[in-house]
Order: C-alpha cells, then structure tokens, then sequence
C-alpha cells in the first residue's frame, strides 16, 4: 500500500471513531464526508441545541503533495496527535489552520 492510500486509510479511520461522541447532545449528530478523489475528509456536526440550527466542520483534513493537512480542528485532544499515534510522522502533516509565517515554529510541517 502506498503512502497516500494508507493517510486515507487511516483518516477515514480517525474520523469515524468521533462519531457520536455527542450523547449527550440528542438532537445533534456527527457525520463523516470522505472524497478521495479530491483527498477532503471532513467530520460535520449537524442538527439543532436549544432551537438553534448547528451546522459546523468539526474537521477537515486534506491530502496534499503526500502530506495531510489539518485545516479546521475542533477535537478535544486534536487531530494532529491522534495522527501521530496512528503512525504518521509530524514532517508528514502540517496545520493549515495557522498562519504560514507560525507553521515553521510549530512541531509540525510548515508545508
């Protein structure tokens, strides 16, 4: 398996296991949206808290030059280290949510 395939792999992987972490929120509800062929994957919480319509991304990773990048990170302990724990090297992912003028001072790829 290729490199690109297994960041797939494993994204589609991370993703779905948010999934319904929100119990104890009834009428809200997460979902994954997966394209390959553009490489976006998102995790989009949808549905309505106290009369008001939630439609949010969560996360947003794409697949870009072989590197993931995080471009939007609303999970608790980020995505970014539970890709690390999933074998991905931090020179392998970038966050796209920061400035490019902050990403070489992070641990992560500038790009």
């Amino acid at each position: 398996m290729d490199q690109v395939e297994r960041y797939r792999d494993i994204i589609e992987r991370l993703l779905t296991q948010h999934v319904g972490e929100l119990k104890q929120y009834a009428d809200l509800r997460d979902k994954t949206v997966f394209d390959r062929r553009s490489d976006s994957y998102l995790l989009v919480r949808e549905g309505w808290d106290k009369g008001r319509r939630v439609h949010a991304v969560t996360t947003h990773l794409e697949i870009i030059d072989g590197k993931i990048w995080v471009q939007e990170d609303w999970i608790e302990h980020g995505i970014a280290a539970e890709l690390e724990e999933a074998g991905v090297p931090k020179s392998d992912i970038v966050l796209g949510f920061q400035p490019p003028y902050v990403r070489p001072y992070t641990e992560y790829a500038a790009a």
